[in-house]
């Protein structure tokens, strides 16, 4: 019998038996922290899984089984030349815009296809961080000096973090490379234009299905005097006393809200283009959707869609479990943005920990939002409250270069595709640059 073996079973077996009987079901935080999390995963689920993950499974999978590892290898593999690699691998990422868990399966087609580990984080980092609208919402709420911080920060990080992964695990990649150059040419089956014009259906469903209002629609942010306790409602500002403000939301709900909430009101303004698409997503996603359906049918076999939808499935069941636990545990520790929606950590500990420009406090804003879950453009108004708390300009930035990029759902499916080990580093880079960005930027503001 290995005893070494037995005892490791009993002391697990009598650890979780003591935290069951001392679980602190009735105390008020954990019973908070526990609702938070399960609203938290209930929230992602509506709101991310359908019309975000689901097609980013199937472009995927489209990637693993229609795109060759040659196409892959010529753009973004090991030994490619690194200002083209780089160059591609950052602006197709920012291209999507989409949050740090939708660009997860992405990356894990073209890093299980082929692509170098620097050109696929260097993607996997400007997915989330590179998005556009963000940067502009940023600039106006924030302040120009964060949002053209913030853009260039993205944009550098997105390459540096690429290369140093490169360069740290150069001897692994260098024969990654040698092993790709020695592999046969496939052969072609299909002319580009129709892999191009059957990816870009997909990826035009991706974007148009989750267009956000919040890019052409008045936005009024309304945040409380608790930090990360902020209340955003988006909308029509339709009156405004002493007392109260009252706002038309994007539902068409009226809302009354005391003025004595509100640290500022911005609006952003109307466009023209922006407002147009978004009335007509649901035609483009239609039409797209037909496009797509007609591509399929006509320009691969029964054989080959058989595989595409095996690749989409190996995806989604490596990946969305991990996910969903991730946004449970977040949820649990950190709770939802919003009044009185705390997790086990209270937002007053935040709060303190993130005043002034010091080592620690841009640290810890930089592994706070490392850890938490953004989604697309909610970090600002995040930031906003805080920053109304007391938090610092550096430990702001700090934030908005590591919270979009990272969470712990998405930690644990990074952990799954390339290893613990490129995980951690990864992370860590991203922590120690964003945190060494906030402490230069404020020095300087």
């Amino acid at each position: 019998m290995d005893f070494k073996g037995e005892w490791k079973k009993l002391l697990f077996i009598a650890g979780l038996f003591f935290a069951c009987f001392y679980l602190p079901v009735g105390a008020p935080r954990f019973d908070s922290a526990v609702t938070e999390s399960l609203q938290l995963v209930k929230w992602y689920a509506r709101e991310h899984v359908l019309l975000c993950l689901i097609p980013a499974f199937f472009i995927a999978g489209a990637i693993g089984v229609f795109v060759s590892q040659a196409s892959v290898m010529k753009y973004l593999g090991a030994g490619v030349n690194k200002f083209l690699a780089y160059g591609v691998a950052s602006v197709s990422g920012s291209v999507l815009a989409v949050c740090s868990c939708t660009v997860l399966p992405l990356f894990a087609g073209i890093y299980k296809m082929g692509a170098g580990l620097g050109p696929a984080t260097a993607f996997l980092y400007a997915g989330p961080a590179i998005n556009v609208l963000a940067i502009i919402l940023t600039a106006r709420i924030l302040g120009l000096e964060i949002g053209i911080a913030r853009a260039v920060g993205a944009v550098a990080f997105s390459i540096i973090i690429g290369l140093l992964m490169h360069l740290i695990y150069r001897k692994e990649e260098t024969a990654r490379a040698t092993i790709q150059m020695a592999m046969p040419q496939p052969q072609v089956k299909r002319p580009l234009w129709n892999n191009a014009l059957y990816f870009g259906s997909m990826v035009g469903i991706l974007v148009f299905a989750n267009w956000a209002q919040s890019g052409d629609m008045r936005a009024i942010f309304l945040c409380c005097p608790g930090g990360l306790t902020t209340y955003q409602v988006e909308g029509k500002l339709v009156n405004k006393t002493e007392e109260t403000v009252t706002i038309v939301d994007t539902g068409g709900k009226t809302q009354q809200l005391p003025a004595e909430l509100m640290q500022g009101v911005e609006e952003v303004q109307k466009n023209g283009l922006y407002e147009l698409i978004y009335r007509l997503r649901w035609a483009l996603v239609l039409t797209l959707l037909a496009a797509f359906a007609y591509m399929a049918k006509s320009w691969f076999s029964r054989e080959e869609l058989g595989e595409w939808v095996e690749a989409t499935w190996g995806f989604a069941k490596q990946i969305l479990p991990l996910l969903l636990i991730g946004v449970l545990v977040s949820g649990f520790l950190l709770g939802r943005p919003g009044p009185s929606h705390e997790g086990v950590i209270p937002n007053a500990w935040i709060n303190a920990a993130v005043g002034g420009n010091s080592l620690w406090a841009n640290l810890f804003a930089s592994v706070a939002g490392a850890f938490m879950y953004f989604a697309t453009l909610t970090e600002v108004p995040i930031v906003q409250g805080l920053l109304g708390a007391g938090m610092g300009k550096g430990p702001a930035l700090a934030l908005l270069l590591a919270g979009p990029a990272l969470s712990l759902p998405s930690m644990l499916v990074i952990r799954s595709i390339m290893g613990t080990q490129k995980m951690v580093v990864y992370v860590s880079l991203v922590v120690i640059m964003a945190t060494i960005s906030g402490m230069v930027f404020g020095a300087f503001f």
